[in-house]
């Protein structure tokens, strides 16, 4: 728009020039035509003026000579300056030519003779000399109004032509040709219009998967040739009524609307399988995608949330991994809803200090006591209740508010870790708190302001966070070990489950996931791998807790497989500082052994 605005102002000058040749022209045609008439009037009155002069003197000339052919020479030239004629003598008889004639009358009224003189125009001979130049002004005044109007007309054709791209540029994709964001919008409001009984709108939206790869490997042209071919397959693919479009760097949208009932979900999965067929780029490259889509009338009726919905779905799709497609369902609006919720209430209740911190006792498989308590988060909102950290964390994340909490849950976990000098407490680092690296000084605030013993501290890490960086890790590890505290690996053999992390990484524990512990008495199998990880870690110096523990049948079989310490439902759920407290008073009672088959979840939250 800014270029088309300067081609207009810069158009204006040859306009103007235009006009001001032209008033030119005009005022120079005029002003020669009213010239002339004017130098012709001004000649005739000269010419009145001689003839009156001329005719005085002839009046004269009867009184003064009584024959006419006596007249002195010098009066006739006295009379010539007087009249101011040119050339002025008295004859007999005239001469053949152009001069001007006056008979003179004798004192007897008869013809004595002749005046005859040159007859001049000096004004109008005056405006003839001028004549050439004034024409050859008009003709190049013709000329550069003529040239100026041809390049106006050019110029205004240049930009007619220019509008055209820009308003094409405003709507294309430049890399694809594809209708861009803007205008697959401006085409969904149109279809939304013109959708008639019985139609169904739908609008998809593919993302592609491993674009990262390829631009490492290929760069960013060898991307930029790919998303081409993508858009080419999409375009095959696609039914022939559809729109398709690109709508981000790495997202295409199809728009149909077709009778309802179409097979929307065969269009869609046509789409992506084209897309994931083989491409070739001097090499065989591969990508795949994913989609979502949603459908007016049945899942919106306005573009802003059908375009929402269709989002959502795709984000599902996504969750679900590479070819997977996903037509929007209520409960995505729901999940979405609870996002938006989190999001919002969030930093609320982490600033209103409204987190706190419920624990799960550790009990050492050979005397049943407790030894340990594990650091939980909890949130429960005043009008939503209880929500689990498995949905609020994630999102902490994503908003970066998981340096806040993190440092709440280490500060809070210490301070109420004095009430309990017997035990040690675990506290779980989110794979953003383990990666940055002012993780040491927090946790070595918080040991200072608590006074608590750095050996009573249990910092709990998965194993994901193990393959970003390894030797980064390794030294992180080895800084936190500087500080006195331990560092156990959580959820063992959910993750990777690579030995080699047991023998590069200076761990202190393992946590046995409680996937292991569910197929214990299940499958012959659930007990070796167990006695395997035991063994395992016996030999690396490692002690082994497991999780999951709800069943006495289970706690016999692990003491029996070599595990160090259980947690789990069997022994008692996560609940407020107080209720442990109460199962410490419980276990003294019992004389320093907590018993399982006595202690069960009512009396834990009492």
């Amino acid at each position: 728009m800014h270029a088309a605005g300067a081609v207009r102002r810069w158009l204006s000058a040859p306009r103007g020039v235009v006009v001001l040749a032209l008033l030119t022209l005009g005022v120079a045609l005029v002003s020669s035509v009213v010239g002339y008439e004017i130098a012709r009037h001004s000649d005739e009155k000269l010419w009145n003026e001689q003839r009156l002069a001329l005719r005085n003197a002839t009046s004269e000339i009867r009184t003064m000579f009584a024959h006419g052919r006596d007249i002195d020479p010098r009066f006739v030239r006295m009379i010539e300056h007087s009249a101011r004629l040119k050339d002025l003598k008295f004859e007999i008889a005239p001469g053949e030519g152009d001069r001007e004639i006056q008979p003179v009358l004798d004192g007897e009224g008869r013809i004595a003779g002749f005046f005859t003189w040159e007859k001049i125009a000096p004004t109008t001979a005056a405006m003839r000399a001028l004549a050439p130049y004034i024409a050859v002004l008009l003709i190049v005044l013709m000329a550069f109004a003529g040239y100026s109007l041809w390049h106006l007309k050019r110029a205004a054709r240049d930009l007619s032509e220019t509008e055209a791209m820009a308003r094409r540029a405003a709507d294309q994709d430049k890399l694809t040709g594809m209708p861009n964001h803007a205008k697959m919008v401006e085409l969904l409001d149109l279809a939304l219009a013109e959708r008639a009984p019985g139609e169904t709108t739908t609008f998809a939206v593919f993302e592609l998967d491993g674009m990262a790869d390829v631009t490492a490997n290929f760069g960013v042209l060898g991307s930029d040739e790919l998303i081409v071919a993508v858009a080419d397959r999409i375009r095959e693919a696609a039914p022939p009524e559809a729109i398709c479009g690109r709508i981000g760097s790495d997202e295409f949208a199809m728009l149909l609307t077709t009778a309802d009932g179409a097979d929307i979900d065969a269009m869609v999965a046509a789409i992506i399988e084209s897309i994931g067929r083989p491409h070739w780029f001097d090499t065989v490259v591969r990508v795949s995608a994913h989609a979502g889509f949603a459908q007016a009338p049945h899942h919106a009726a306005t573009r802003g949330e059908l375009t929402r919905r269709a989002e959502l779905a795709l984000r599902a799709a996504a969750g679900k991994g590479p070819g997977s497609r996903v037509a929007f369902d209520a409960p995505l609006d729901k999940v979405s809803t609870d996002q938006k919720f989190i999001q919002r209430e969030l930093p609320r209740a982490v600033s209103a200090n409204e987190l706190e911190l419920h624990y799960q006792p550790i009990i050492s498989a050979h005397g049943g006591r407790i030894v340990g308590v594990e650091a939980l988060l909890r949130w429960t909102h005043a009008q939503r209740g209880p929500i689990g950290p498995a949905v609020f964390i994630p999102i902490a994340e994503q908003m970066g508010l998981m340096d806040t909490i993190g440092a709440f849950v280490l500060r809070r976990a210490l301070r109420e870790a004095k009430r309990w000098p017997d035990l040690y407490v675990a506290v779980n680092l989110s794979p953003l708190q383990v990666r940055d690296g002012s993780i040491v000084e927090v946790v070595r605030a918080a040991l200072v302001d608590s006074g608590v013993p750095p050996s009573r501290l249990m910092l709990e890490i998965t194993e994901g966070v193990l393959v970003d960086n390894p030797d980064e890790m390794v030294r992180r590890i080895e800084d936190l070990h500087a500080l006195g505290v331990r560092v156990a690996l959580d959820d063992f053999g959910s993750g990777y489950s690579n030995l080699g992390y047991l023998q590069r990484f200076p761990l202190d524990k393992l946590k046995i996931d409680r996937s292991f512990v569910t197929a214990l008495g299940a499958t012959a199998n659930g007990g070796v791998i167990i006695q395997a990880i035991v063994a395992l870690g016996r030999a690396l110096g490692l002690s082994i807790l497991v999780e999951g523990v709800e069943t006495e049948q289970q706690r016999v079989l692990l003491r029996l497989a070599g595990c160090d310490e259980m947690q789990g439902y069997l022994f008692a759920k996560p609940a407020p500082a107080a209720a442990v407290d109460r199962l410490l008073a419980q276990q003294k009672q019992s004389g320093g052994k907590l018993i399982p088959d006595t202690v069960n979840a009512p009396a834990l939250a009492g």
